[in-house]
């Protein structure tokens, strides 16, 4: 059963990388980001690494998607003058 999980993990981790990778709009690229991140971090305790699962959800969930989301606050592209 754990062997059907872990590969329907993989799957949606496949599927939100090409997202994140071709969407046109930067905005929900960005939003995307930490749903990968929660699929790796469910990955990563399914194999028993809790240490890399907590820094993944330090890293992804709060701190790459903040600073993500500030950048494009701060450009032209998140301005809608």
């Amino acid at each position: 059963m754990i062997d059907i999980i872990f590969n329907l993990l993989l799957i949606f981790l496949v599927i939100t990388a090409f997202f994140i990778a071709f969407s046109k709009d930067l905005a929900q690229s960005v939003l995307t980001l930490p749903i990968f991140g929660t699929i790796l971090v469910v990955i990563f305790v399914i194999l028993q690494a809790p240490g890399v699962a907590l820094a993944e959800v330090v890293m992804t969930a709060g701190l790459t998607t903040l600073f993500f989301v500030i950048t494009i606050n701060k450009t032209e592209h998140g301005r809608n003058d």
